[in-house]
């Protein structure tokens, strides 16, 4: 009688000790995420009340695909032949990703300096909110920079291939920009200010210009060319230009060879760095 009683009472209880937990994690989980999207919802509400901001953000892009597009396009030679334009197209999309971290860094620091970030902290809200709101918000503003640069291109009389690999060439364009996202954070709360996270953009444009956004590798100097072979931006421009259907020669170096690859590769092997790097800066903020 007392076994069954002592049975029955420890079933009881670890099932309910387990259906305990099981309520506790998805309660967790809940309010995780209804702390991401009230970040991300303020991110969009910013950028509505303040439609200068995005139209920079947005007209940027679109300004430089005009001027490269129309100033340059006549006087660029594009390895194996071809249309200079549909050539710089997808290293124009490239580019905007690449850039994006520096809106990413001047918005965490503005937050930072203005005391934003302390009062998120001392609200009883998940940490990883505030910096995974911030990752969402600045995909969703990348999907919409992506959206009006390639109706802008098509305009231009760029016309990529359908299916498959348009939809495989935009995730891997979201897919770099999700990785410089973390850049962007960690670099947002290192630097002291806005106008030194504007500074940033002088970093920037050498890694960009040292890709094959604008030339291909093979067309510079060799150990220039080997220099922007191995940049992470190139591998996404030479699988982006494969997906949409305007392949260019590739050089003879390995990653050059396996692009596709490297575009998947590269983004994990910086957001392996640097987003443990931005969530520790982050709780330092705290100490």
């Amino acid at each position: 009688m007392s076994t069954s009683t002592s049975t029955g009472t420890s079933t009881g209880t670890g099932t309910g000790t387990s259906t305990g937990t099981l309520e506790a994690a998805h309660g967790r989980t809940y309010w995780v995420l209804a702390d991401v999207w009230n970040i991300v919802r303020r991110g969009l509400t910013h950028y509505q009340r303040q439609p200068v901001n995005i139209a920079w953000q947005l007209g940027f892009p679109i300004l430089s695909v005009l001027l490269y597009g129309y100033v340059f396009g006549s006087a660029m030679q594009v390895p194996g032949g071809g249309d200079y334009k549909d050539f710089l197209m997808p290293g124009m999309f490239v580019m905007t990703m690449a850039f994006g971290f520096i809106n990413t860094a001047t918005l965490v620091v503005y937050d930072a300096t203005k005391g934003v970030i302390d009062r998120f902290r001392s609200m009883p809200m998940a940490s990883a909110a505030v910096v995974a709101g911030r990752g969402v918000t600045d995909l969703l503003v990348a999907c919409a920079e992506l959206a009006i640069m390639m109706l802008t291109a098509l305009a231009m009389g760029w016309r990529p291939d359908g299916g498959f690999g348009f939809l495989a060439a935009f995730g891997l364009l979201l897919w770099l920009r999700f990785a410089l996202i973390w850049i962007g954070v960690w670099l947002g709360l290192i630097v002291p200010n806005p106008e030194a996270a504007g500074g940033l953009f002088a970093v920037a444009f050498p890694l960009t210009m040292i890709s094959s956004i604008f030339v291909a590798p093979q067309l510079m100097p060799d150990w220039l060319g080997h220099v922007a072979a191995w940049n992470p931006i190139s591998s996404t421009a030479a699988a982006t230009r494969d997906l949409f259907g305007t392949p260019v020669g590739g050089g003879d170096s390995w990653v050059e060879e396996h692009a596709l690859l490297m575009a998947c590769v590269w983004p994990v092997i910086l957001t392996a760095l640097f987003l443990p790097l931005a969530v520790r800066r982050f709780q330092k903020l705290s100490r």
